[in-house]
């Protein structure tokens, strides 16, 4: 079967509802998406870092007790993990403070095995980072070399909005990379004072790549794509008991949609129906519904055993 690679931050999220504590868990952007895709039976693995304490065996041991490759985790010898704190509001979105005690990112790793059609994950802050950005866009050159579709979510957050000048040719070379782009209205808003799906996608997107995504909220998801493709998906409106993982779910679950209905890269580069898109993005907006049903930042290992059963079924008799 073929693998997805993730690459980017670990943090332990611990969750504030009025003030007080109310979990702990490990995360991440790209993180909680792989843990997602571990838990529904695809191969994973995640490339990152982490220091050497309890939180560091903790993310560690999180990542293989759910079925992903933790092989090319760097661990910091002298240092503690990142921590952030998630405060939930009345609409039990999440306010952050990060915590980082790293004196300097190195990033080191081997590369992981990558074949033609896996898949490469990677997004938010680590993605555009100046201090790693030599050995995130010497990977990124190696994943597109060996012919791996290349999945882009922006998350650009409120707290690095006055590095946008700094931090816009690593955005501009990211969306050179893609084959695919998600990223949320509240992004767009940040970088480019821009909400509109069709504005975004013609004055940003449509240069470097045809497919994008645009998600915002509870408001339908909007979908730009090679052909022409021009859609809206409505959003399940559920009571959410938290969003934090919401976005990175939706990622897991389009990635896992590409694996499931076995899209290759070359579709992606020269399109595909607008009814593969329907069946991807479906699969997409279960995985975003099922992680907001709790505190976890990933779904839950029932929802992802349903999704093993599927996937075993759906790539035993390809249609």
């Amino acid at each position: 079967m073929r693998k997805v690679i993730g690459i980017g931050e670990t943090v332990l999220d611990i969750i504030f509802k009025n003030d007080q504590p109310i979990g702990a868990v490990p995360g991440g952007s790209v993180f909680n998406g792989i843990i997602s895709l571990g838990r529904s039976g695809v191969p994973a693995s995640f490339i990152s870092e982490t220091g050497n304490d309890r939180v560091g065996k903790k993310i560690i041991s999180f990542l293989t007790e759910n079925h992903v490759n933790a092989e090319n985790i760097y661990v910091y010898p002298e240092s503690k993990s990142p921590i952030s704190l998630a405060f939930l509001n009345e609409k039990n979105d999440a306010e952050y403070v990060f915590y980082k005690d790293h004196p300097r990112d190195q990033l080191e790793f081997v590369y992981p095995d990558i074949q033609p059609d896996d898949i490469v994950m990677f997004g938010s802050y680590y993605a555009v980072n100046p201090v790693i950005r030599p050995q995130m866009a010497a990977f990124l050159d190696h994943a597109k070399n060996r012919g791996a579709i290349i999945y882009y979510d922006v998350n650009f957050r409120a707290s690095h909005q006055h590095e946008v000048m700094k931090l816009t040719p690593n955005i501009l070379e990211n969306l050179e990379y893609a084959d695919i782009v998600r990223g949320s209205s509240e992004d767009f808003a940040i970088l480019y004072k821009k909400t509109d799906a069709d504005v975004i996608y013609r004055s940003q997107i449509s240069f470097y790549t045809k497919n994008f995504i645009l998600t915002q909220s509870k408001e339908p998801v909007e979908l730009r794509a090679e052909g022409g493709i021009s859609k809206q998906y409505a959003v399940e409106q559920n009571e959410a008991v938290s969003t934090i993982g919401a976005g990175d779910n939706f990622n897991a679950g389009f990635v896992y949609g590409l694996i499931k209905y076995g899209v290759t890269r070359e579709m992606v580069k020269t399109g595909f129906s607008e009814e593969l898109w329907d069946q991807i993005i479906s699969c997409a907006l279960k995985f975003s519904a099922n992680v907001c049903k709790s505190i976890d930042n990933s779904v839950d290992v029932a929802f992802g055993k349903e999704r093993q059963r599927e996937l075993q079924d759906c790539l035993n008799n390809p249609v």
